[in-house]
């Protein structure tokens, strides 16, 4: 599984294409052209290696189809789901529903988030930080790593 780490500026130009950040290229493996893009939470797209999509796509395969949350976020998270393709000037096209979901225009910031890339209207993602102190932050890492001393210390 490929790990990303980075936050990136690109433009997407009157086509719907952005030029990847050689940084981010890097950490793709060799001969990795190929990415999967599906519409993220909180308005953003998100960007997989086939290698990281497979295995989220097996789990959510494995849910049972029977539980109507099941079906409803299987749709939700699925659809639209369209591999593109690095071309080779470094380029990648951005789907026009996809881009729309987003509402990604012209200026994007790609965010490394572990096993995917988030790709954010620059606007929107500046907002996010904007609106959100270092006390936020603080009583948010406290909430989600609750437990973890308690777990190394035993």
């Amino acid at each position: 599984m490929i790990v990303f780490n980075g936050e990136y500026d690109a433009t997407v130009d009157s086509k719907g294409r952005f030029l990847v950040p050689g940084g981010l290229r890097k950490q793709l493996r060799e001969g990795d052209s190929r990415l999967m893009l599906n519409r993220g939470f909180e308005g953003c797209l998100n960007m997989y290696p086939l290698e990281n999509w497979e295995r989220i796509v097996a789990e959510i395969m494995d849910k049972n189809d029977y539980e109507p949350k099941v079906r409803e976020f299987k749709r939700k998270f699925l659809a639209g789901a369209t591999i593109v393709e690095i071309d080779n000037a470094g380029r990648l096209l951005l789907p026009p529903s996809l881009r729309q979901h987003a509402g990604l225009e012209k200026d994007i910031t790609l965010t490394s988030v572990g096993d995917r890339v988030e790709i954010w209207d620059s606007g929107k993602y500046k907002q996010i930080f904007e609106d959100f102190s270092a006390q936020d932050f603080s009583n948010l890492a406290k909430e989600v790593m609750a437990g973890k001393d308690d777990k190394l210390n035993s």
